[in-house]
């Protein structure tokens, strides 16, 4: 195997950390870059003794100079609590990031991954998502600052492509959970399970009648890894990359209050702007060219995922 020298943008997040751990595993070298804004150093604490393993503090907002063989682009604040907090920020991180990546990218004639995400698709009308849809997004909306910043990082990456040839793989992320989640970041597994572990009541908002599909981190990071190594007829994407396993908000309330013999009782609040009524994907394209799909459901994801939130809320991680 070839060493490659790898960036991962957003590397101390949540599915950073767990991206730069599996391609240390690998036998790659991996620089990690984060500004530390949703990054958390206990994410990547255990890695600082890898020789193969280094960290910058840096927003990719600003360019960055630096030798590398693969970018992997995974900054930018991902759920609606961190994302809305500064949403100017948010979509200069997706954008000038996007340029700045691209820029290296061309420089170095480095293969780049672009963590695009499910937002793109807004409020879907066509159900599952396909990659061929174009969505249902309001431009001007609280949560456009992701949406649309993610839509013209996509713009950006395929402009690169067709103008200058670079090398571009990109994915759509679908919800993902697992451990090194933030428990304050407002996603809602995290949210329910902090909320059960405490004795709280579990928030859903709206009816819980809109449906989500939860993929388990792991699965999402080999799609990553698979999506990058991909040659086969120059395919770029968009792919998808998800867990097309439906469920609605309710049925996750009630399971994780079972799951974690909670007392916990569901208290319904008005659905947010803008909010997605069903969010699914089609991986029709990512089993035939990637040859991927999520191994591991939700049953089991969510039980690692609560043996994490409980050992983070007893003290007992960094």
């Amino acid at each position: 195997m070839t060493r490659k020298r790898i960036l991962v943008t957003g590397g101390a997040g949540f599915l950073g950390s767990h991206l730069c751990e599996r391609l240390l595993a690998a036998g790659h070298d991996v620089l990690c870059v984060d500004n530390f804004f949703t990054g958390n150093k206990p994410n990547i604490v255990h890695l600082l003794q890898d020789p193969y393993f280094e960290v910058l503090r840096h927003d990719v907002t600003f360019p960055l100079y630096v030798e590398v063989d693969e970018i992997y682009n995974l900054a930018c604040p991902a759920s609606p609590v961190h994302y809305q907090y500064d949403p100017v920020q948010t979509v200069k991180t997706s954008v000038h990031g996007a340029i700045n990546m691209l820029g290296l990218a061309k420089r170095t004639g480095a293969r780049i991954f672009q963590a695009s995400t499910s937002e793109v698709y807004g409020d879907p009308t066509v159900h599952p998502q396909p990659e061929s849809y174009w969505g249902n997004v309001n431009p001007i909306g609280p949560r456009a600052c992701y949406d649309e910043g993610k839509r013209c990082a996509e713009t950006l990456l395929f402009d690169y492509h067709r103008q200058y040839g670079l090398d571009i793989k990109v994915a759509r992320i679908f919800n993902t959970y697992g451990p090194r989640m933030h428990p304050d970041d407002g996603r809602v597994v995290s949210n329910f399970i902090v909320q059960a572990l405490q004795g709280k009541d579990l928030t859903v908002y709206g009816d819980g009648s809109q449906t989500r599909s939860f993929c388990y981190v792991d699965d999402m990071v080999e799609g990553f890894i698979r999506m990058m190594d991909n040659t086969p007829e120059g395919f770029t994407g968009p792919v998808n990359l998800g867990n097309p396993r439906e469920f609605t908000i309710l049925e996750l309330a009630e399971k994780i209050i079972a799951k974690t013999g909670s007392s916990s009782r569901i208290q319904f609040k008005p659905l947010p702007v803008n909010d997605p009524m069903q969010r699914k994907p089609d991986i029709a394209l990512a089993r035939e060219k990637l040859e991927w799909d999520p191994a591991i459901q939700l049953d089991a994801g969510l039980d690692r995922t609560i043996a994490y939130f409980e050992n983070l809320l007893a003290g007992k991680l960094p």
